[in-house]
């Protein structure tokens, strides 16, 4: 039997990712080995959010390729669509694919286990306007499990990478993430966490679908005890969403909201889509609604041009408007 060994690096949605692309092996009757082993296939699940990110993709890289020159060594994820030229010049790279056709990767091997000649799967992924189905029926973990509702970014924040490296906004078919949360409980897990590039957003390019209706839908599904939100922002934190909050029983009391900085003039160069004012006030709406409700945060410091001034208003906004530790 062939063997095959992961490491993932970056978010929640690589980690997911790396479980469903580890179900198409299971399938094909590999076995899963440690990364440290020297398996028959590495699978490298690449992050490029930060340049720290591109830098340790590239360790990992040349470690598999160290521990056995002979296995195929092929590379996904974030980095592999944005830099896919770049890894390929790796000695020792045999297979990229980026952030879509992930269900390929086994073809691809049979052809270069035929072939011996590198492959380059990557497309363009802003051509993509179909969400990729990765089921995952099992984690590690046996008590919370990941849900992937969404992928892709219409945003184009000035300091973010990630609609180059994961396309435009994709909901998933609705029926599908019912589907597989009732999958999940049956497998025994009681927490599902949703999760996404961009989760909420989900439902934007459906009709008469969106987070409020999904999170309704998942309320009736039994044996389901908790619902978490990975992260939305807070120009998704609708009235209807807030009211959905407010009324389940199974969503918990923790949102992740984005904040960047607490600087009108900096979200404004950062291309952000909200106002310190509105964020204020759906902060303010939240824990009205839902007492109790921890609420944690981003922020990113020193953003080119930011002055000590606008580095006082994120510092100000913090301490006044108490998030969680």
């Amino acid at each position: 039997m062939s063997t095959v060994a992961f490491h993932t690096l970056g978010c929640k949605v690589n980690h997911y990712e790396t479980e469903a692309i580890w179900q198409l092996f299971k399938d094909a009757e590999y076995n899963r080995v440690d990364f440290e082993q020297n398996a028959d296939v590495f699978v490298i699940n690449t992050c490029t959010v930060t340049n720290t990110g591109d830098k340790k993709s590239r360790q990992i890289i040349r470690r598999a390729i160290r521990q056995n020159p002979d296995a195929v060594i092929c590379v996904t994820g974030c980095y592999a669509q944005t830099s896919s030229a770049e890894i390929m010049e790796i000695p020792g790279v045999d297979i990229v694919v980026g952030t879509q056709d992930r269900h390929k990767l086994l073809d691809y091997i049979d052809t270069y286990q035929d072939e011996r000649q590198p492959i380059n799967g990557v497309s363009n992924i802003m051509k993509n306007r179909t969400y990729e189905e990765l089921d995952v029926p099992y984690f590690t973990d046996r008590t919370r499990a990941s849900l992937k509702i969404q992928e892709g970014c219409n945003n184009f924040c000035t300091f973010c990478i990630i609609p180059w490296a994961r396309g435009l906004m994709r909901s998933r078919d609705p029926k599908k993430v019912i589907e597989q949360a009732t999958q999940l409980v049956n497998s025994g897990y009681k927490e599902i966490v949703l999760t996404g590039i961009h989760t909420g957003g989900y439902g934007q390019d459906l009709k008469d679908y969106n987070l409020a209706q999904l999170l309704r839908d998942l309320e009736t599904v039994d044996g389901l005890e908790r619902i978490r939100i990975s992260s939305i922002e807070a120009s998704q934190l609708t009235d209807e969403v807030i009211e959905v909050l407010q009324q389940s029983q199974k969503v918990v009391r923790h949102l992740h909201i984005p904040l960047q900085s607490g600087s009108d003039s900096v979200l404004k160069r950062m291309r952000r889509k909200y106002s310190m004012a509105h964020f204020s006030e759906r902060i303010q709406k939240l824990h009205a609604a839902l007492p109790g409700l921890a609420v944690t945060s981003d922020v990113i410091v020193g953003f080119p041009g930011e002055t000590e001034a606008e580095f006082q208003e994120t510092y100000d906004f913090i301490v006044n408007h108490h998030f969680s530790e």
